[in-house]
């Protein structure tokens, strides 16, 4: 019989989908057996209505086979196969889907979905093949068939020789390249291993000739080898089955066996939905950090499942940044795919899901914090970090969502605690919820600016991360209450009466802190009087939004610009420090100077700022020793 062609738009196609549309050789396999559990369920659904058809799901199967000697590998399939008309239509022009026409035929409902939507995954088979031998038999025929095609130069249908009703497709493998090693698509553990990636949830057996050894029978420490046909996929996922019939043991045997992670998940969120979009999914939170969590390697997203075929081993659309810990899969049968189906197109339906999925882990993470501290506190030890930036990313949006999720450690109750909680307990004369910053709570405790806001019984928040300050300049206000550093400028804490004397002092002294501030131009705006120091002699404070901490934040960053806080240098008037300044102040200018310096570096090492020059500074201290 004469080669017939393909049409031109089906020849440019062809091309396009060997060489570009497909990212990964192996997708072929997945396509394959798709398409050979679609001819299996076109025959289901034609038995419904044909009395004369009868259908035991034990009969079925898929069978996938390698012969290295004759570089061909076989899948076959005890499907509906196709007659002559049939293989015209759905192979001699390509993008036209035989599964999506019988499916828009009959309608089907339900749930039992064909999965080929754009017959273009069967051509797939050409990126490992010179030759794609077809030989079918269809229901209720006589007839056999068989198609063959060398690629795009065309195709011939003549007729063929089967025994049985299905399909059975041989692939020519193509010879080993620099590039590309072919053999490996005839290797038995790599078929296996695409299989189990790609379809293990197919509803049909996949059987394959699997080999091994066995002890020989009245041999002493002897083995033979022998072939047994074997099953090589799991058939019904766990997602589909009933909650009840599940224990924690097994989600945690599926969590390892999809290799989410070494250990074991802290909580695992299983949805079965059934409304505007219909999709399952089981969601993990795992215990611990991913080693390359926080790098940019790292790639978040959930394995996505079209009707039990991976189509996707990381969607990232289907969860926001900040819970990008979350690992596991989502099934559905209403997403738009493309082409190759190895990318979403952004439809609603996609959007749904992702909202839905976001509302369900927040809600699992609520139901923690609140029923199982135990659990949570360990949870965001490791993740906390990412929560944080979820609020300050995107200018806050995320804040609604994620602030009764943060916890902070606090001066009062010594442990973690919400922003609820702090609240909760405020004094009715405090007016804001009060914080310090610093690189660890035991470097905080001994901070000078602390000492008033502890004085007056105030709790504190320790913000140890350095991403809190800037998350916390997102969040502004919670329920209603402002935000307050204890190193801003005004506390807002009513002046007691050595508060008042402060305010003297600077008025007596006003000079006096002038000559300080102008020894200090440029390091600092302004020297006054501390209404804030108890015991320690100086403090720096900072004006404006950006504090003393987030300066450090931001010089450390790579390509940081030259960003300062305003600072403000603080004096406890009530020190004997005090009196030595106003004495050199009166009777020696040099000396003046040699305090002001010394007092104002000792104020950059108490903040954990660097000395512009420590020579100078250790020389300054000489001299105040001799």
């Amino acid at each position: 019989m004469a080669k017939k062609q393909f049409q031109a738009e089906s020849k440019r196609l062809l091309d396009m989908m060997i060489h570009s549309i497909y990212t990964q050789k192996e997708i072929f396999l997945r396509e394959l057996i798709s398409n050979a559990s679609d001819a299996i369920d076109k025959l289901y659904y034609k038995a419904l209505t044909d009395d004369k058809l009868t259908f035991n799901k034990e009969d079925y199967y898929i069978k996938v086979t390698a012969d290295k000697a004759g570089r061909t590998l076989t899948i076959t399939d005890t499907g509906i196969g196709m007659t002559q008309e049939e293989l015209e239509n759905n192979l001699g022009v390509i993008a036209k889907s035989g599964s999506l026409a019988f499916k828009n035929e009959n309608e089907l409902k339900d749930g039992h979905n064909i999965i080929g939507q754009f017959g273009v995954g069967f051509y797939a088979a050409f990126m490992v093949a010179d030759v794609v031998t077809v030989t079918t038999k269809a229901v209720g025929s006589d007839q056999a068939y068989k198609w063959e095609s060398e690629g795009a130069d065309g195709y011939t249908i003549v007729p063929g020789e089967k025994d049985s009703t299905g399909t059975e497709i041989v692939l020519k493998i193509k010879e080993n390249t620099e590039d590309d090693q072919y053999d490996e698509f005839l290797e038995e553990y790599r078929l296996k291993a695409i299989i189990k990636k790609y379809s293990d949830f197919i509803r049909y057996p996949i059987k394959m000739d699997v080999k091994g050894q066995r002890p020989k029978e009245g041999g002493d420490n002897e083995f033979e080898e022998y072939e047994e046909e074997q099953t090589v996929n799991s058939m019904v996922p766990i997602w589909r089955k009933n909650k009840n019939e599940l224990t924690a043991e097994d989600y945690n045997n599926f969590y390892h066996e999809k290799r989410y992670g070494f250990d074991n998940p802290l909580k695992h969120i299983h949805i079965s939905a059934d409304g505007a979009v219909v999709y399952n999914a089981i969601l993990f939170i795992p215990e611990n950090t991913p080693f390359d969590y926080y790098t940019k390697e790292y790639e978040k997203g959930l394995e996505l499942y079209s009707n039990g075929v991976l189509i996707m081993n990381k969607c990232a659309d289907l969860l926001p940044d900040y819970f990008g810990f979350v690992k596991g899969m989502v099934d559905s049968e209403d997403l738009s795919l493309n082409i190759s189906r190895e990318m979403l197109q952004h439809d609603r339906q996609l959007s749904l899901i992702a909202k839905n999925i976001k509302n369900k882990i927040k809600s699992q993470l609520q139901s923690m914090l609140k029923d199982e501290r135990d659990k949570y506190e360990p949870f965001y030890k490791a993740f906390g970090r990412q929560l944080k930036y979820g609020v300050y990313s995107d200018y806050g949006t995320h804040k609604n969502d994620l602030q009764d999720l943060l916890l902070f450690y606090s001066s009062k109750e010594k442990k973690l605690v919400t922003l609820d909680e702090y609240v909760s307990r405020m004094p009715e004369d405090q007016k804001y919820i009060y914080y310090a910053s610093g690189e660890s709570i035991e470097r905080i405790e001994k901070l000078p600016q602390i000492e008033v806001v502890s004085d007056k019984g105030y709790e504190m928040l320790y913000f140890t991360d350095d991403i809190d300050e800037f998350a916390i300049k997102m969040i502004m206000t919670y329920k209603e209450k402002e935000f307050k550093s204890v190193s801003s400028g005004d506390l807002g804490i009513e002046p007691e009466a050595n508060e008042k004397q402060s305010d003297a002092e600077e008025s007596d002294n006003k000079d006096l802190f002038e000559s300080m501030q102008s020894l200090l131009s440029g390091k600092v705006t302004k020297v006054r009087a501390s209404k804030r120091l108890r015991s320690h002699p100086v403090c720096l404070a900072a004006e404006g939004d950006l504090t003393i901490e987030m300066e450090k934040i931001l010089k450390a960053m790579p390509n940081s610009q030259d960003v300062k806080a305003e600072k403000v240098l603080e004096i406890n008037v009530n020190h004997e420090v005090f009196q030595s300044l106003k004495d050199a102040f009166a009777k020696d200018k040099e000396k003046l100077n040699l305090y002001t310096n010394l007092l104002y570096n000792q104020a950059l090492l108490i903040e954990g700022l660097p000395i512009s020059d420590p020579v100078e500074f250790t020389n300054d201290i000489c001299k105040i020793m001799v």
